[in-house]
């Protein structure tokens, strides 16, 4: 008992120290255990792009304005086509065609000009990492005036997700080994693990990591064609895990 207690009291100092990790640990001398939550994470560098490739178009009237978004639409889907991009890596995001707002700063420059209404496109784009700016650099110029946003993924995170609870596995029974010690006992075999993976956050699958780029026509001009793609690089992915392990003591 008095082993225990000396145990307790350094197991005491020792919470504080870990606080800050978000560690938690707890010895059941009862049933000779003790049982370790602790965090951890993987990294690898994204192998998948999510493009948001998009267009605006602003017209005098209802009609011409949706047969001009029309024309734009198709031409930049023939694009992405041409490039060698397969039906289910395309999907429509949204599109819209509506008034100008008189009363608004952004269309008071554009009503003046006579324009009364807009209409707006947008897909996501599934592609390699490696082809992100090259497909981008496509779309834009065929056109797509209102694109750039990038949603890097991992085809096979899971596995990553693996890799970051394997290491907070092997974090936890690093801290177990060395309470053990302390407590002068010796630290028996893993009889019970859980982990919980934090989901992606919202702004991920936004893409708010992507730049916006945007121009006021639809058309670039041949000067504009003959740049060279964006100078584009992929962003590592991290996952995190929390642990719950029970050790056994001996």
């Amino acid at each position: 008992m008095k082993l225990y207690r000396v145990g307790f009291l350094a197991l005491a100092a020792y919470s504080i120290c870990v606080a800050a990790d978000a560690q938690q640990i707890q010895i059941n001398k009862e049933n000779k255990t003790i049982a370790i939550t602790t965090s951890d994470s993987a990294e690898a560098l994204a192998d998948t792009a999510v493009l948001t490739v998009g267009f605006h178009i602003y017209g005098k009237d209802k009609d011409s304005t949706y047969a001009d978004a029309s024309k734009a639409s198709n031409a930049i889907m023939a694009a992405l086509k041409s490039a060698g991009l397969p039906n289910e890596a395309i999907e429509s995001a949204s599109q819209q065609l509506g008034p100008l707002d008189a009363s608004g700063d952004a269309d008071k420059l554009r009503y003046a000009q006579g324009l009364r209404f807009a209409f707006l496109q947008s897909w996501h784009v599934v592609v390699p990492a490696a082809s992100a700016a090259n497909v981008l650099h496509v779309a834009i110029t065929a056109g797509a005036n209102d694109s750039g946003g990038i949603d890097w993924q991992l085809k096979k995170d899971d596995a990553l997700e693996a890799e970051a609870a394997k290491k907070a596995l092997e974090h936890a029974r690093q801290i177990a080994t060395q309470m053990a010690e302390g407590l002068g006992v010796k630290l028996g075999a893993l009889v019970y693990a859980s982990n919980q993976t934090p989901p992606r956050g919202l702004a991920a699958l936004l893409g708010a990591n992507g730049a916006i780029l945007q121009t006021e026509t639809a058309q670039l001009s041949e000067k504009i064609k003959n740049l060279a793609p964006l100078a584009i690089s992929p962003e590592r992915i991290t996952k995190s895990a929390t642990v719950y392990a029970v050790f056994a003591i001996e």
